[in-house]
């Protein structure tokens, strides 16, 4: 493997006030520019994040198929999804508007008609600190281009969240590199972006803008932040969304918590983006018809649908 950083950055307490706030912005955009992706450092996540969060993960993996399969959605990634023969070892569920907490409970009564109160709030402590570092590093990207305040505030407005919980089972003895111990396949996220969480089995790779593969080490507590097709319409193809994959090495189990956002409406690109550096490359799109014109099979998983679906040249 070369030299290469993996990217790190402390949002910690960050001070929009104070004189390395700027800077900080500015470190932001360029990791997202030119790896797509940063490992963000938030202290006291562990205070925040209760120490629950993968016993109830654990909890709901072990339910019975069947009610498992009642997660159901029309949207490809909002729905159950396991017994997959290109990814044997993954299995996941899609929880639509998380920060909701009537549609969470909805979840939860789906699983468990009981009830099960421990699971919605040990989620909610995930989902609260996901959403603000979500939203944080969304702030100092827009701050960083020097967009005015109104698209911050457009952007918020038709944000939509999408919590998946997923579980990988541990490789096969002797399962080699793409033959057994797939996790999860090449792709690029389809919104504009993922907060990752995960226990402490490390398995997620990323490919650089030069074509090699990177394995993610992160540190306990820390999260990743992923930039996906729909960031990358949004900024003229400045922010890149990365190829990554997900194969497991290690004989344990991986649970990861990803919360996704995806717009809702129309999204322009910022004309203060478009400039004779960086001529105009997407047109303004529409996030759930980029996710349904993926689903459909327009657009091949291991490659980014942005440009075959919004680019200027695209049908």
């Amino acid at each position: 493997m070369s030299d290469y950083k993996i990217p790190k950055i402390n949002l910690t307490k960050l001070d929009k006030h104070s004189n390395s706030w700027v800077p900080l912005c500015n470190e932001v955009r360029h990791a997202l520019e030119e790896h797509g992706y940063f490992i963000a450092l938030y202290e006291d996540a562990n205070n925040k994040i209760s120490k629950e969060i993968f016993d109830v993960m654990e909890e709901l993996f072990d339910l019975p198929i069947e009610t498992k399969r009642k997660n159901t959605s029309d949207v490809y990634f909002y729905r159950y999804k396991g017994q997959l023969l290109t990814a044997p070892l993954h299995e996941s569920f899609g929880i639509p508007h998380p920060t909701d907490v009537e549609a969470l409970q909805s979840f939860t009564t789906l699983m468990w008609p009981q009830g099960n109160q421990r699971f919605c709030e040990t989620m909610t402590s995930y989902i609260k600190v996901g959403a603000e570092i979500e939203q944080l590093v969304d702030k100092m990207v827009f701050e960083s281009y020097g967009l005015p305040e109104k698209h911050y505030e457009s952007h918020v407005a038709a944000t939509t969240y999408l919590l998946r919980p997923t579980k990988y089972r541990a490789a096969p003895a002797g399962a080699e590199d793409g033959i057994g111990n797939v996790g999860s396949n090449i792709h690029t996220d389809k919104g504009f972006s993922a907060v990752l969480f995960q226990n402490q089995i490390n398995a997620l790779q990323i490919e650089t803008k030069s074509g090699e593969w990177i394995p993610i080490d992160v540190p306990p507590s820390a999260f990743v932040f992923v930039a996906g097709d729909a960031y990358e319409a949004w900024s003229n193809g400045r922010i890149y969304s990365p190829r990554h994959q997900v194969l497991m090495k290690e004989d344990k189990q991986r649970y990861t918590l990803a919360l996704f956002t995806f717009n809702k409406g129309i999204t322009d690109i910022p004309e203060e983006l478009v400039d004779e550096t960086h001529p105009l490359q997407y047109k303004p799109f529409d996030n759930f018809d980029l996710v349904m014109y993926y689903s459909t099979g327009a657009s091949p998983m291991a490659y980014g649908t942005a440009k075959p679906y919004c680019g200027i040249n695209a049908q």
